[in-house]
């Protein structure tokens, strides 16, 4: 199950900028069935472009519900936990438990993170033969364990020099594209110009062309990464005005998109891609589940939550206890499912008796014949809709009314801050 690719698809033509350009005006526009016609053929790229990807997140996405996130959906981007680089550096005989996942998961996104560019560096010539298709660098954590510590995390946005070189190193020990993901600002430094300079520099001194954006600034004053995503206030109209000052690059948004709705949403109105954290853990039927569809406009699988589960349950008791000491335990291996009949009849019931199976059950599979009859049939055997449910289309609509005043970069000062 957990084999390398043997052959790692091809990817970087789907990252010229003038594909993508003449690609993403149709979407803004056209209906859904129209999006892929022309540009975007299976020649130049082996995966659609990442219109839509799953943010990042510690102690979720990791392998077990990337596996449930790809059977729903065959088009969604995903990325790793974060992976700080100085543990690759120094787990060099144990790389699989960090870096190894199947084949099915592309298009797949490392996540690293550090500050230490010799670190880095190494970190992304480690991953290489994993076939990874992108690496990206954490540039947006506000933990305090990350930011607080040896400019981490949401901490580097303060210094985008060394961005840039630790960009640049990864650039050098890899042959895929290398992103940001980064937030609007942080405490104190929370202009659009310091964000701009930001991104001016580390565009200027590295290969890095595309930049995930968080539309809140961090705040590293001891409040909790929960606050963090709650009280700064979402400010899209930075984004999209990103969009509008650096033409030659592209910028993904997150931050307070809960929805599909919501994701078309920001397509329209500029956005290159979107990434969706929360939502897609805690509600991935109705999300993941109408990504190929409603964002993509491809057909639908037709799967129901039955035959997912059918199929999650061969992975899952594939690698029950393969990594020593017996994990993953079936627990490790159901977490990922607790969220999948979100709002459903029977889902209370069914988390009940999950939790008491836990006791009894050896494998995944015997815990899921045991607590399914609390799900009635209707809700296992109705495939997923193909349609997102409408009200919120309307959320981006004013946002270019409120653009901050163009950037203007002046070249000289860029690069010798």
């Amino acid at each position: 199950m957990w084999c390398l690719p043997s052959v790692r698809p091809n990817v970087s033509e789907m990252f010229k900028c003038s594909s993508l350009r003449r690609f993403h005006s149709p979407v803004l526009k056209q209906p859904t069935s129209a999006r892929f016609s022309t540009t975007f053929s299976s020649e130049s790229s082996p995966y659609l472009p990442p219109l839509f990807s799953v943010a990042p997140m510690m102690e979720w996405t990791d392998n077990h519900y990337r596996t449930l996130a790809r059977i729903i959906t065959k088009h969604a981007w995903l990325y790793t936990e974060m992976i700080a680089a100085q543990t690759l550096v120094h787990q060099q005989t144990n790389l699989d438990r960090f870096l190894a996942f199947s084949p099915q998961q592309h298009p797949i996104v490392l996540q690293l993170g550090g500050s230490n560019v010799e670190s880095l560096a190494k970190a992304a010539k480690l991953s290489h033969p994993y076939g990874y298709d992108e690496i990206n660098l954490n540039c947006g954590c506000p933990s305090p364990k990350v930011a607080g510590h040896g400019c981490f995390g949401v901490s580097l946005m303060l210094n985008p020099k060394l961005v840039g070189e630790a960009m640049s190193a990864i650039a050098d020990n890899t042959n895929v594209p290398v992103t940001v993901k980064c937030r609007i600002g942080v405490d104190d430094h929370d202009s659009y110009d310091e964000l701009c300079d930001f991104v001016y520099k580390v565009s200027t001194l590295s290969p890095t062309r595309h930049f995930i954006v968080h539309s809140r600034k961090a705040l590293l004053g001891g409040i909790s990464p929960a606050d963090n995503r709650r009280i700064p206030p979402l400010k899209y109209e930075y984004y999209y005005a990103l969009v509008r000052d650096f033409p030659d690059l592209r910028f993904t948004i997150n931050g307070g998109i809960t929805s599909i709705s919501k994701v078309n949403a920001a397509l329209r109105e500029g956005a290159y891609g979107v990434m969706v954290g929360r939502a897609a853990y805690n509600n991935p039927w109705q999300t993941l589940g109408l990504v190929d569809t409603a964002v993509y406009g491809v057909p639908s699988s037709g799967l129901t939550r039955r035959q997912v589960l059918e199929q999650y349950q061969v992975y899952a008791d594939s690698v029950l206890g393969t990594q020593g000491n017996g994990r993953p335990n079936v627990r490790d291996l159901v977490k990922p499912l607790l969220n999948i009949f979100h709002s459903e009849n029977g889902n209370s019931l069914w988390k009940r008796k999950a939790d008491a199976a836990f006791k009894e059950c050896k494998t995944v599979g015997s815990l899921l014949e045991e607590s399914l009859k609390a799900i009635p049939d209707s809700v296992l055997d109705s495939p997923i809709s193909e349609s997102p449910e409408s009200g919120e289309d309307d959320v981006f609509a004013d946002v270019h009314k409120v653009l901050p005043p163009p950037y203007k970069a002046v070249e000289q000062v860029m690069l010798c801050a």
